[in-house]
């Protein structure tokens, strides 16, 4: 494995899109063209699928320094219902786009610290999405909460208005490691808002752990994840802790480089704490994240349509997303748009009556034939090699480097279908890059993405 790591530990995407961000060709992209792809989409799959919605709510009272979310740190409370206010216009933006009442099957508030919200300025955005729209009967609501400031009354106004599942985020229960991520809090914080939302009745409670952080070890790992098993949460979500600081600026320089785990080490930090995770009867389901199998993440993997978008990995199936809010991405299968990260241009474009997008892709025949193919390695650790077109094994020498993810155990291949083995699990980020024709094309900037393993 180690010299496996050494070999692959490059940098690379994390796919939540293809084409990945750095790599859209928005000079050929307008807002009136995502508006005309954004309405094609909804009037082709809203009265067959519905559409799913993402909230950025982008406040933080304090700074996280291995946050690489888009976010403002404040602790005044008073920005909420003036956000809140552009968020539901911006909705009636889109509502004016549509000819017909949007059925959504999916909602999900992340941040930034969705929390920071009072339960009842929540209530006000939520019932102000509602209203104007029609709930699908088996519609997935979500939504991000810091223990910290997570209360019971959060839990109960947003299990009322339909939510069944939150996520949790813990990172790490060791306090110098804690102390060094400015991220502070027991793991009586994190018990208690669980429990509050078992009792409620949440059927959904997922936790989320880093691994590669700042002076992580192979004990913090193990009493991490033996703490966390012991709350009985129903996901969890193992992610590798992306340092990217050149592009997160000082929020990721509150250490020094040699203070973060790195290639074998950082890798055994992963695998100890796959195999706790696996002991303790998870199942791994896709890249990082791991359930029980009662959860629905569950069920959807193993029918086989577990879905990968801009909120991670999700259950419910829609072609078309919106997203509302700061620097939020939309997606309707044929073409993404992002929002302005600026929240001054942001607001002005919205009191312009514009939709407040500045940036994005519109997809071609190509794009789509290479977002199934990674979509399905992403989801189903396979892929049916006949999806892409035979000029393409030659131009970028496919074969070649199939055989190689072959010879070192990575990949079989069985008639025409790309199959990940579980040696090659933890390396599927260096599999789909095989197929991501754009990265190819283009020489790599090292400082785009995080490394791979």
């Amino acid at each position: 494995m180690s010299s496996l790591i050494q070999k692959y530990n490059v940098p690379g995407p994390r796919y939540t899109s293809y084409p990945t961000v750095p790599y859209w060709e928005s000079e050929f992209f307008t807002r009136e063209l995502w508006k005309k792809n954004c309405k094609q989409g909804f009037d082709l799959t809203n009265s067959k699928e519905g559409i799913s919605v993402y909230i950025h709510l982008p406040f933080c009272e304090s700074l996280c320094t291995f946050c690489g979310c888009h976010k403002r740190i404040t602790k005044r409370h008073e920005v909420e219902l003036p956000y809140i206010e552009l968020l539901l216009k911006e909705w009636q933006l889109y509502l004016d786009l549509f000819e017909q009442k949007p059925i959504i099957k999916e909602i999900h508030l992340g941040g930034g610290t969705p929390t920071f919200f009072s339960p009842e300025n929540l209530h006000q955005l939520i019932t102000g999405i509602f209203d104007k729209s029609i709930i699908h009967k088996d519609c997935e609501m979500s939504f991000e909460a810091h223990p910290n400031n997570t209360t019971k009354n959060h839990l109960q106004t947003l299990f009322n208005l339909g939510f069944r599942r939150l996520s949790l985020g813990v990172q790490d229960y060791d306090p110098k490691v804690q102390k060094v991520i400015n991220r502070n809090q027991t793991f009586h914080s994190v018990a208690k808002v669980t429990i509050w939302a078992k009792e409620i009745g949440y059927t959904s409670i997922s936790h989320d752990i880093i691994y590669g952080l700042p002076f992580q070890t192979l004990e913090s790992i193990k009493d991490t994840v033996e703490k966390t098993k012991s709350l009985n949460p129903d996901r969890l979500a193992f992610y590798s802790y992306a340092h990217v600081p050149w592009i997160k600026g000082n929020g990721q320089r509150g250490f020094n480089d040699e203070d973060v785990p790195k290639d074998d080490f950082k890798r055994e930090l992963y695998e100890l704490g796959k195999k706790l995770l696996l002991e303790n009867d998870f199942i791994e389901i896709g890249m990082d994240h791991f359930s029980t199998s009662e959860d629905s993440l569950y069920q959807s993997y193993i029918k086989n349509d577990l879905n990968r978008n801009f909120m991670g990995y999700t259950s419910s199936k829609t072609d078309v997303l919106v997203g509302l809010g700061v620097s939020s991405i939309s997606d309707s299968w044929n073409s993404f748009a992002q929002n302005s990260k600026s929240f001054k241009e942001y607001e002005d474009l919205i009191n312009q009556g514009e939709i407040p997008v500045i940036k994005g892709h519109i997809l071609n025949d190509e794009d789509l034939i290479i977002r199934k193919v990674i979509l399905e390695l992403m989801c189903q650790f396979k892929t049916n090699l006949n999806f892409i077109p035979h000029r393409y094994f030659e131009e970028f020498k496919i074969v070649e480097c199939l055989e190689e993810f072959i010879l070192d155990g990575l990949i079989e291949i069985k008639d025409t279908q790309l199959v990940i083995l579980e040696a090659g699990k933890p390396f599927v980020r260096n599999i789909c890059m095989l197929f991501d024709f754009k990265l190819k094309r283009n020489k790599p900037n090292m400082q785009l993405f995080s490394m791979t393993i």
